[in-house]
């Protein structure tokens, strides 16, 4: 086969997806075989590509690769969630854009708007998974809405509310008042924001006197009942017994006591507006305070705030501050800072309202899930640890999880109410046992003399679940283990292995998982969490579309290919840390590929033959690289034990860029239009090949077009399924030896470059071998030094250059190669330099008030200049002495 002179990432990846593809490589069914288990974190079906799942998709397949090619049964199950609040609104905004309002429609044709819209851009992120090279088993990709999905959240449902963990409560939520539906105490962010504290004065009933109340939002006034007071404070001892008078509304409103007023803060008078802030409603049920709840669901006025009904919450606070003003009720404003709740979604500012929900009491649920994190006998590992802190104290302090949603889109949720009262209701799985349910409950008397009830007769809850009640479920469902828990399929890939996610859903998903996985299999879901970190640009910015700072995934992959960006991702991802991403390691990821692939076209270049031996300085050269191999080997298997992956990539990057490119290819190739023995080129070539097996994981595409091109290869021996290289002893000796050589080398090329002697020219080299080094490796030290011989002396060498590598001397002697005189001169000069800074380091370190008030890595760090100045000296002089 003809191999191309450059390599283009364009031709190649769509052509190995492909052959992956229908070779089937990516799927798995149950067999002997040890099981390598991972469910994607499935992506809104809303979403399309972007970098935080560019780097999780990445990780994910990294792992998954090396699992196949370790001979495990590896499964990687793709899906997407169906995202009730974000797909919600995408459809209700198309929907608009037509003229249609969701409240015209009925819940089925909303539905039906629903899945076409699904259907049509739901996949649209799994295909962009493909670009980057993910070996999904794409026969098992699950969605949460579909109907055995949906089947498993209802079972879950029923089976809580029959255990006595669900419930119905009139409870304070969180309202999103521009999805229109409540938040978990989880999907609320509190962000700090600059605002106001606005006095107004309220009249006391059947006098002339006043009181101030201090607050934040004027608005709700119009749900004032109460003005509550601190029975201790002295100040209002005259108010107890009396009524007050809310202003703009008139409305009287009794004066009460309570401890729980602070009579620090503002007035020391608190208004009391049960519906609309928690404290309050406690306070209103204590006291028997009529509710009143001020704000329609788009947190616009409704009739209670009279001539500001319809209004939006911040509109009427514009006006009715000016309306406060003029009346002179408003007495001053100040200047307010104050933690502000908004939708983790929408960003909208949460509104705390009254509603009756459903509730999942999480406090017993969460103690095997503490204990399978934080235990003695943990099952479950977190990588990075420091991530067991924030799981601890989210767990200890969980709170019942609301789960339910004013919405259409999702799981509707499976009660359904037959009378009058809001108790009377059951949760079945179907409509069929809803209605032999209600029938067994319904009051004996009635059954008597009304027929019983059909199905006509019962009313579905109109809210739908939480979207994390379906994916709390998710390694459990995907293979079929609510509904069939003691399928095959559950039994053989359950617990899963690998869990990679955002440290930002650790509580939201990951903990909840671990909640079900010990109520429905009474099993950890999976044995370790890697937890990455977010993606930043170089200027530690979250990457977000409002600043503009995120690239384009696909344009990435385009300009610089998929293995060029999945290495630039993962060399900027240090393990569990934010990724501070800059497009230049992408670049630097596509220059490694054409470093690699000039590599290859350099060994299937050359000219073979049979006859030649195998010189002596290959032979030594590829045993030192099977050894440095081996030392990498165990180096990349244990960054991966701890989920280090972009050390365990820069492991590999060493070894191919520096040991096998720049050393081995170097000292292995023949003479100028000369031909490589047989032996040399197939042990480099055998090499190379497991070279491109461990780097298969991190750059899928160019290592599967090298492997193809090596050889001709059946399917079963395409590098994706090809085993890992097995691990053996490392000669670490042997590998010492040669990094005293390297630096040999080194010493002879810096003088050759610094005195300007041609490469082609051989020179004479003399050494005092101090060390006592073995000469094993002088053939490959004559060949890249282009060396005359090695002659072993046992003093120094008149009229030479000289460098020292530890104890060793090593002399090229220069006479007819460079001007002597010129360089002695030089040689004064250096050592007259070296000799003044080394003084100015001594006076620094003969100084007792810097050696004593100076850090302790600042006296070590100038201990270490006065040594390499004294050791820089030594080499001077004696270069100066074989001159002289």
């Amino acid at each position: 086969m003809q191999i191309p002179s450059k390599y283009d990432a364009s031709q190649v990846e769509s052509k190995w997806y492909d052959y992956w593809m229908k070779n089937n490589y990516f799927h798995s069914t149950p067999d002997h075989r040890e099981p390598y288990t991972i469910v994607i974190p499935p992506p809104n079906v809303t979403g399309v590509l972007h970098m935080g799942h560019m780097l999780n998709n990445t990780i994910q397949d990294v792992l998954i690769r090396r699992a196949r090619l370790q001979g495990k049964n590896a499964c990687w199950v793709p899906g997407t969630d169906h995202a009730s609040i974000a797909t919600e609104a995408k459809v209700v905004a198309k929907l608009k854009e037509q003229g249609i309002d969701k409240n015209d429609l009925t819940r089925d044709e909303f539905l039906a708007h629903a899945w076409d819209w699904t259907h049509e851009y739901g996949g649209v992120i799994l295909e962009q998974l493909k670009k980057l090279g993910c070996s999904c088993d794409w026969d098992r990709t699950k969605f949460t809405m579909d109907d055995d999905m949906s089947e498993s959240v209802i079972k879950v449902f029923v089976d809580l509310y029959n255990k006595g963990l669900i419930y119905r409560g009139f409870r304070m939520v969180n309202w999103d008042p521009e999805a229109k539906t409540t938040l978990s105490d989880e999907e609320v962010i509190h962000v700090e924001q600059q605002g106001n504290l606005y006095y107004l004065e309220y009249k006391i009933e059947g006098s002339n006197e006043t009181l101030t109340i201090a607050t934040t939002r004027p608005e709700t006034i119009f749900g004032d009942t109460a003005i509550c007071i601190n029975p201790n404070d002295e100040r209002f001892t005259h108010l107890k017994g009396k009524k007050a008078i809310v202003p703009i509304c008139n409305r009287v409103i009794p004066i009460i006591e309570d401890e729980y007023v602070d009579v620090e803060f503002g007035t020391g008078c608190l208004k009391v507006t049960p519906a609309h802030d928690e404290n309050d409603k406690n306070l209103g049920d204590k006291h028997n305070l009529e509710v009143i709840d001020i704000f329609n669901d788009d947190a616009s006025l409704n009739s209670y705030g009279l001539h500001y009904e319809g209004k939006d919450r911040f509109v009427v606070r514009k006006e009715i501050v000016k309306e406060l003003t003029d009346s002179n009720t408003l007495i001053k404003t100040e200047q307010h800072l104050n933690k502000v709740g908004t939708s983790e979604r929408t960003k909208a500012v949460i509104e705390p309202r009254l509603s009756d929900q459903w509730f999942l009491k999480m406090e017993d649920l969460a103690k095997p899930a503490i204990d399978a994190v934080l235990g003695e006998d943990a099952e479950i590992k977190l990588f990075p640890k420091k991530f067991e802190n924030t799981y601890r104290h989210w767990m200890e302090n969980i709170r019942d999880w609301n789960i339910s949603r004013q919405l259409l889109w999702g799981q509707q949720i499976p009660a359904y109410f037959y009378g009058d009262g809001k108790e009377d209701f059951v949760v079945a799985e179907t409509i069929e046992q809803a209605v032999q349910l209600a029938n067994e409950k319904r009051d004996v008397t009635l059954s008597a003399v009304e027929p019983p009830f059909t199905a006509e007769d019962l009313r579905q809850d109109k809210d739908a679940l939480d979207t994390w009640f379906s994916s709390w479920l998710w390694p459990m469902s995907v293979f079929d283990g609510i509904r069939n828990p003691e399928n095959e399929e559950i039994k053989y890939y359950y617990p899963t292995n690998d869990l990679v996610t955002g440290p930002d859903i650790l509580f939201f998903w990951v903990a909840r998982m671990i909640v079900a996985g010990y109520e429905y299999k009474d099993q950890k879901p999976f044995n370790n969490v890697y937890l990455t970190g977010l993606v930043r640009d170089k200027e530690r910015r979250k990457m977000s579309k409002s600043l503009g700072n995120s690239p384009d995934a696909l344009k990435l992959i385009e300009d610089y290919g998929a293995d060029g960006v999945r290495v630039g991702l993962l060399l900027s991802s240090a393990a569990g840390n934010d990724l501070m991403f800059d497009e230049a390691l992408c670049q630097q990821g596509k220059g490694f590929a054409n470093k690699i692939w000039n590599a290859f076209r350099l060994i299937k270049g050359w000219e073979v033959s049979e006859t030649i031996e195998q010189p002596e300085s290959s032979k030594i050269a590829l045993e030192w690289f099977d050894a440095k191999f081996q030392e990498t080997l165990v180096e990349i298997e244990d960054h991966f034990s701890k989920y280090r992956l972009s050390d365990a990539l820069m492991a590999t990057y060493k070894l191919i860029w520096d040991d096998f490119a720049s050393w081995l290819l170097e000292i292995i190739k023949p003479a100028y239009q000369q031909p490589i023995d047989a032996k040399t080129l197939q042990e480099v070539i055998a090499q190379f090949e497991n070279l491109m097996k461990i780097l298969h994981p991190f750059m899928p595409f160019l290592t599967e077009e090298i492997w193809q091109f090596m050889e001709e290869r059946k399917p079963e021996d395409a590098l994706i399924v090809t085993p890992w290289p097995e691990q053996k002893t490392v000669n670490a000796a042997f590998i010492s030896d040669f990094d005293f050589m390297q630096d040999v080398i080194s010493g002879v090329r810096h003088i050759r470059k610094d005195k300007n002697i041609p490469f082609k020219d051989a020179i004479g080299f003399s050494v005092i071998n101090n060390d006592s080094v073995s000469k094993a490796l002088d053939s490959i030290i004559i060949k890249l030094g282009n060396l005359e011989a090695i002659d072993y002396v046992d003093s120094a060498v008149e009229g030479a250059l000289t460098f020292r590598v530890k104890s060793n001397e090593y002399f090229i002697p220069i006479a007819g190669t460079i001007d002597v005189e010129e360089e002695i001169k030089k040689l004064e000069e250096e050592l007259k330099y070296t000799e003044g800074f080394l003084k100015s380091v001594q006076k620094k370190l003969a100084n007792e008030r810097f050696v004593a008030g100076a850090p302790e890595q600042v006296i070590i760090n100038e201990r270490n200049k006065e040594a390499d100045a004294l050791a820089k000296i030594e080499t001077l002089k004696s270069s100066l002495e074989s001159l002289n």
